[in-house]
C-alpha cells in the first residue's frame, strides 16, 4: 500500500465535536479575523487592506456579492470575518517561486489536498509544464502568449476552445475576456453562475423578463416580512445578517426555510455595537422551518393556497401586470395537502403560520441561494418563488422583491458583460456594431457541456479565467479525466489550486493581480468595476504593491493573448488601448451593454449607479407577454428509495466555494477536520450505527455508483432522511448528467447516497487516490474506476 504525504493522512482523533452555537459574529469573530490578518499580512498590511475593504476610495471584496450601504452610511470597518479571511487569503505573504516548482513535482503536488495548495502562497510568475513533463518550469510571458496562440489557432474549430470565467473577474476584464472569445470565432463562455445560480438567472428571465433580483439594500431594511430561503448568511453572506438587524429595528419579521438550523439565522451578535460585543445580539427568524431538502416548492405553494383561500392577494397588480392567474389559481385550489406536508416535513400548523405572515404584511421580500438552484426542480421553486411575489402584488413597490444572493463578488457582473454561453442577439448585435466584425450566433458550451466536451475530445483547450475549475465542478473523476484530455490547459490565477495539478497534455499557470493589488498597468493607476447582486456597479482600486514585479493584471493578460492568437483579425478591436487604459474599455462597455450609457463616469461616483430593472423600477416586465408570468409546476420532488438518504453539499464556515481557509466550522461545532457526514439522531440508529462512526458514501444514478470513503458521522438536528457533508470533498458523489431541468445546472443539493461501515483498511492510511471510486452498479470490483481525492482532512 502507498502512503500519502503527511498533509493527507486521515486523522480521527484530529476532529472534535462540540455544540453548534446559537448566535453568528460577536466578539469571537472579531477575534478570529485580527489573529488570521495578522499572522499572514502582519500589522502594516492589515491596516492598509482592510480600512479599504468595501469603502468607496478602496477595493470591493473578493468574497459575497452583498451590496454596500451607502457612502455615508458604511463603518469604518466594512466588512465580516469571511471577507476579511478572502482578503487575508490573497494578500498573505507567503509566495511561491520557482524553485518551489523545482522541488516538486507535478505528481506530488496533486497528492497534496487544496488546503495545503492553497496555503503555500501566492503564486509569482507564469509557469509551464510542457508535454511529457515532471515539474512546471518558468516561462515568459511573450512565450506564454504565444504557446495559446499556437494551440487555439491550430485547433479545427474554434468551438473545440473553452473559455471559463470565475465570479470574481472585473467588468473590464469579462467584457475584454468575451470579446476575444467571440472574435476568436465561439460562445463557449462557461462560468461559475453555471453551478450556482443558473437556475436563478433562467426562472426569473421566464417570468419577470430579467435574470436579477428586483430589491435594493433599502427594500431589505424596510421590509415588513423576509423570508429567506436555502441560504447560510452567517456563514456565506455574513454583512447580510446587518441588514438583516436593520429589518428587525425597523419591524420586519423574518421567515427562515433550511434543514439545517444556522447560527446566523437565530441571532447575530454585530461586531459594530456593543450588543453584540458583550450582550446578547439581535434575534433573527421568528420562524424557523427546518424543511425536508427539496421541499421548498411545495411550501411556497402551501403558502400561496392560504392566501388565496383568505383572500389575501392584490388583485389590482394582478389584473394590471400579470398572465396566467386563473391556471395558478385552479391549480392551487387543487393542491394535495398530504403531499405538501409529506414533502416538506412541516405541520400545516407551521405552514399556517408561515402564510399569516405574509398575509399581515405589506411588503415582503424573498431571498434564496443554492439551497434553492441546485435542484432538478430548481427553475420551477425560482418561479413559485416569483408566484409567491406577484399574488401580493410585492414587485416594484418599497420594501418588497425577490432576492437572489449571488455566492461571488462579480459573478451578476460577469453575466451582464456578455460572460454568456446563450447571450441574447441584442448584446452581439451590439458587439458587431462597436467592433466591426460579426460575431458567432449559435449557443456555446455552459460548465455541465464543456466537462462533455472536453471528455468526447470536441473540445482540446481550457482557459480558465481565475476560480478552480476542476474543484467547483460536479463528478470530479469525469471532471479530472476530461481535463487531462485537453491539448491544452490555462488558468489565470493567484494561488495554485487542484486545477493546475490536473492539467492538459500542456499546461500554463498565468499569475494574476489580485484584487487587493495596485494595477498600474500602462504606467497609470488602474481601476475596475463590478456589480453586486442588487445590479449595484462600483469601482475598486487596490491599495497594495503586487506580490511579483512579473504579475499581470487580468485585462492585461487577456488583450495579450487575443493580439498573440489574433493577429489581423478583428482590427477594428484596439487591445492595446484597451490593456493601456482601462477607461477604453468602459467606453465600450457603455455602447454595447444595455443600460451602461456613461457607465464611466456613473460608476466613478462614490457608491456607483444601479442597472436599470423594469420590473422594479416601474413594474414593467420584458416577457414575451409584457406582463409578469403566473406559472404552474407539478410538486415534483427527488424520489428516495428506501434504505437511501439525501445528500446536500455545503459550505462550511472555514471556506468559501473551493477555497479552504482552515479545517472548523465553528458555527457547527466541528473543527479539525472536513470528512463528516451531519445526520439526524435518529437516522443514525435506524440505519445501524453510533454518532462518531465512519462510513462510505455511495452515491446512486443511472446505473453507476459513485463513492467517497471514510466521513465521520455527526449527530445534528435536521430533518428525518436527510444528510449534509461539504464540498469539494463530496463532489464526486454529483452526477454529471443530474441537472436543473430547463438550465442544466448539477443538482449538488439532492443526492441519492446510501452508507456503508468504513473497513478496518479505510481507518489507517490510503493513497491519495483510495479517496473516491465510480462503480457501475451490481459489478465486481474489478470495474472500480478511482476518483482524484479532494481534502482529505
Amino acid at each position: 500500500m502507498t502512503r500519502r504525504t503527511r498533509d493527507q493522512e486521515i486523522d480521527e482523533s484530529s476532529i472534535s465535536i462540540g455544540e453548534p452555537e446559537d448566535a453568528a459574529a460577536g466578539k469571537t469573530a472579531v477575534a478570529v479575523t485580527m489573529k488570521r490578518a495578522l499572522e499572514q499580512m502582519g500589522p502594516t498590511r492589515t491596516a492598509k487592506t482592510l480600512l479599504k475593504l468595501n469603502q468607496t476610495d478602496g477595493f470591493d471584496c473578493q468574497g459575497c456579492a452583498w451590496p454596500d450601504p451607502s457612502p455615508d452610511h458604511r463603518h469604518t470597518a466594512e466588512f465580516c470575518e469571511n471577507g476579511a479571511k478572502a482578503v487575508v487569503d490573497e494578500a498573505t505573504k507567503e509566495t511561491i517561486d520557482r524553485r518551489f516548482f523545482a522541488e516538486h513535482p507535478v505528481a506530488e503536488l496533486a497528492d497534496h489536498t487544496d488546503y495545503w495548495l492553497n496555503k503555500q502562497g501566492r503564486l509569482l510568475e507564469p509557469m509551464v509544464l510542457r508535454p511529457g513533463g515532471t515539474h512546471y518550469e518558468p516561462i515568459s510571458w511573450d512565450d506564454a502568449y504565444a504557446t495559446i496562440a499556437r494551440h487555439l489557432n491550430r485547433l479545427a474549430s474554434p468551438d473545440q476552445a473553452i473559455f471559463y470565467t470565475s465570479g470574481k473577474t472585473s467588468n473590464e476584464a469579462a467584457f475584454a475576456y468575451q470579446l476575444f472569445a467571440r472574435a476568436f470565432g465561439t460562445n463557449n463562455l462557461p462560468d461559475c453562475s453555471n453551478m450556482c445560480h443558473e437556475s436563478t438567472s433562467v426562472g426569473l428571465a421566464e417570468v419577470i423578463g430579467i435574470g436579477k433580483g428586483s430589491v435594493s439594500l433599502d427594500d431589505v431594511h424596510h421590509a415588513e416580512l423576509i423570508m429567506i430561503m436555502g441560504q447560510n448568511p452567517g456563514t456565506n453572506h455574513p454583512r447580510m445578517l446587518s441588514a438583516l438587524e436593520q429589518a428587525k429595528r425597523n419591524g420586519a419579521r423574518i421567515i427562515a426555510v433550511n434543514p439545517l438550523k444556522e447560527a446566523g439565522l437565530i441571532r447575530f451578535k454585530n461586531p459594530q455595537t456593543p450588543r453584540g460585543m458583550v450582550g446578547p445580539g439581535t434575534e433573527l427568524a421568528d420562524l424557523y422551518l427546518q424543511i425536508r431538502i427539496n421541499g421548498d416548492l411545495a411550501l411556497l405553494q402551501g403558502i400561496a393556497a392560504r392566501l388565496l383561500e383568505w383572500g389575501a392577494v392584490d388583485e389590482s397588480f394582478i389584473d394590471q401586470h400579470t398572465v396566467g392567474f386563473q391556471e395558478y389559481a385552479d391549480h392551487l385550489a387543487a393542491l394535495d395537502w398530504d403531499e405538501v406536508l409529506a414533502t416538506t416535513g412541516l405541520t400545516m400548523a407551521e405552514i399556517d403560520e408561515a402564510a399569516g405572515m405574509f398575509r399581515d404584511s405589506g411588503a415582503s421580500v424573498t431571498c434564496w441561494a443554492m439551497g434553492i438552484t441546485q435542484h432538478r426542480n430548481a427553475v420551477a421553486t425560482v418561479k413559485e418563488i416569483v408566484n409567491l411575489a406577484l399574488l401580493q402584488g410585492n414587485i416594484g413597490k418599497p420594501g418588497a422583491g425577490v432576492c437572489p444572493v449571488r455566492g461571488h463578488s462579480n459573478v451578476q457582473g460577469d453575466r451582464t458583460m456578455g460572460i454568456w454561453e446563450r447571450v441574447p442577439a441584442h448584446f452581439l448585435d451590439g458587439v458587431r456594431d462597436e467592433f466591426g466584425f460579426e460575431p458567432p450566433r449559435e449557443h456555446g458550451f455552459d460548465s455541465v457541456a464543456s466537462i462533455k466536451a472536453l471528455r468526447d475530445g470536441d473540445a482540446r483547450v481550457f482557459i480558465g479565467m481565475g476560480g478552480n475549475f476542476v474543484s467547483a465542478a460536479p463528478d470530479t473523476s469525469v471532471t479530472e479525466e476530461a481535463m487531462r484530455g485537453a491539448d491544452l490547459t490555462v488558468h489565470v490565477s493567484t494561488k495554485l489550486n487542484r486545477s493546475h495539478v490536473v492539467h492538459g497534455e500542456e499546461a500554463l499557470i498565468l499569475p494574476a493581480l489580485g484584487r487587493s493589488e495596485r494595477d498600474q498597468t500602462g504606467g497609470t493607476d488602474q481601476r475596475v468595476s463590478v456589480e453586486d447582486s442588487m445590479s449595484a456597479v462600483h469601482t475598486s482600486r487596490g491599495p497594495l504593491p503586487p506580490a511579483s514585479p512579473h504579475l499581470r493584471s487580468e485585462v492585461d493578460i487577456v488583450c495579450s493573448i487575443a493580439e498573440a492568437t489574433l493577429g489581423d483579425r478583428a482590427p477594428s478591436i484596439p487591445w492595446s488601448d484597451f490593456r493601456s487604459d482601462y477607461t477604453t474599455i468602459r467606453h465600450s462597455i457603455a455602447r454595447v451593454v444595455p443600460g451602461c450609457a456613461a457607465y464611466d463616469e456613473k460608476a466613478s461616483q462614490p457608491g456607483g449607479f444601479v442597472l436599470p430593472h423594469p420590473p422594479r423600477d416601474s413594474r414593467t416586465f420584458p416577457t414575451e407577454a409584457d406582463r409578469a408570468i403566473f406559472s404552474v409546476s407539478p410538486i415534483d420532488v427527488v424520489q428516495v428509495p428506501e434504505g437511501r438518504l439525501l445528500l446536500q453539499t455545503m459550505r462550511s464556515h472555514d471556506q468559501f466555494n473551493t477555497t479552504i481557509y482552515g479545517l472548523d466550522d465553528r458555527y457547527r461545532g466541528i473543527s479539525g477536520g472536513r470528512r463528516v457526514l451531519l445526520m439526524h439522531p435518529d437516522d443514525i440508529t435506524a440505519y445501524g450505527f453510533e454518532d462518531g462512526d465512519y462510513v462510505d458514501i455511495t452515491s446512486e444514478w443511472d446505473g453507476v455508483e459513485r463513492q467517497v470513503p471514510k466521513f465521520r458521522i455527526v449527530a445534528y438536528d435536521q430533518p428525518r432522511g436527510c444528510v449534509a457533508a461539504y464540498y469539494p470533498e463530496t463532489n464526486p458523489l454529483v452526477p454529471l448528467d443530474s441537472t436543473a431541468e430547463g438550465s442544466n445546472q448539477p443538482t449538488s443539493k439532492s443526492v441519492i447516497v446510501r452508507l456503508e461501515r468504513a473497513t478496518a483498511e479505510e481507518t489507517g492510511v490510503r493513497h491519495a487516490s483510495d479517496a473516491g471510486r465510480v462503480t457501475p452498479n451490481g459489478r465486481g470490483d474489478e470495474n472500480k474506476r478511482h476518483v482524484q481525492p479532494h481534502l482529505l482532512s
